[in-house]
């Protein structure tokens, strides 16, 4: 006989009934496999970024053209400044320049009125050295050293009628001394007329400037010579006037300077150290009245200066 099949409870696994634990929770789907659900695209920005956006650029490009001209204008301004500074420059040079000049001019005006103050002192030191005591014979006067030294010998003026002895008894010898030292010369040329006589020495002396404008009248001079045989004497005068010669002979300077017999041959000195005459002949009977020959000229007849 065959049996029923037994009767299974419903009962789940955990015993309890269903009424008891309430109704099942849902059973998780199973995995599915293939490919990966790609992401929804991002929704569209709102247009009011891009207007911010282009607000902001235009800006920054107003600011940068603000500033590119406000530079331009500092620039042109500098340039403007430097032009000028420039000009009030080259303004000021040349204010400059024209102090300058005046200086210079007056600086040049008062050295010229510095060598027209007459100071005897330094006129007598610069000529003393180039003065000579002269021995002709019997006679005594005064030579000077005119020039510039040449090949180891000098030139030298005195009067004629110092040495017109010696030389009209056809000698030419004659002696010079100075500071105590004596030198052998030799007289070379003569002007009887205008008593001027040139001499020739185997020595190096320092010769006299020669003025090559006439002096005039009231203009101060130095007178150099050996009156009387003494050495080293100064006078000083001025310029008197200007008296004629003997015929054919050239005018004469009259100075008031003092001089005396042994005078005759020395150099008439002005104020700038330049020989302007040669002591020729004095007043008799009277002061303060001496001749001179002018210095122009011995330059032109025997070509010594």
């Amino acid at each position: 006989m065959q049996l029923p099949p037994p009767v299974h409870s419903q009962l789940p696994p955990s015993g309890y009934p269903p009424s008891l634990l309430g109704p099942p929770p849902p059973a998780m789907p199973a995995p599915v496999s293939g490919p990966a659900v790609s992401a929804a695209p991002a929704a569209p920005k709102p247009r009011r970024a891009g207007f911010v956006l282009a607000t902001i650029a235009i800006l920054v490009t107003l600011g940068l053209g603000a500033v590119v001209i406000v530079q331009s204008r500092q620039i042109s301004d500098l340039r403007g400044d430097l032009d000028q500074a420039r000009a009030e420059s080259g303004n000021a040079q040349a204010s400059d320049d024209q102090r300058l000049d005046s200086l210079e001019g007056q600086v040049t005006q008062l050295g010229e009125q510095a060598d027209q103050v007459f100071d005897p002192q330094a006129v007598a030191a610069a000529v003393l050295p180039s003065v000579f005591r002269i021995t002709a014979g019997k006679l005594t006067g005064t030579a000077f050293a005119v020039g510039s030294p040449r090949s180891g010998s000098s030139r030298l003026l005195t009067a004629y009628h110092v040495v017109q002895e010696v030389w009209g008894r056809g000698a030419n010898t004659v002696q010079l001394e100075r500071d105590g030292e004596t030198y052998s010369a030799t007289v070379t040329d003569v002007d009887p007329g205008n008593d001027i006589a040139v001499l020739s020495a185997p020595f190096e002396f320092a010769g006299l400037a020669t003025a090559t404008e006439p002096v005039k009248s009231g203009q101060q001079i130095v007178v150099v010579g050996s009156p009387l045989g003494l050495t080293d004497s100064v006078t000083v005068g001025v310029v008197s006037a200007f008296r004629k010669g003997e015929a054919g002979a050239a005018d004469l300077i009259q100075f008031d300077a003092s001089i005396n017999p042994g005078n005759s041959g020395g150099p008439v000195v002005n104020t700038s150290k330049q020989v302007v005459g040669i002591a020729s002949l004095k007043a008799r009977d009277a002061e303060g009245i001496g001749l001179a020959t002018p210095i122009q000229t011995a330059c032109a007849k025997f070509r010594v200066c």
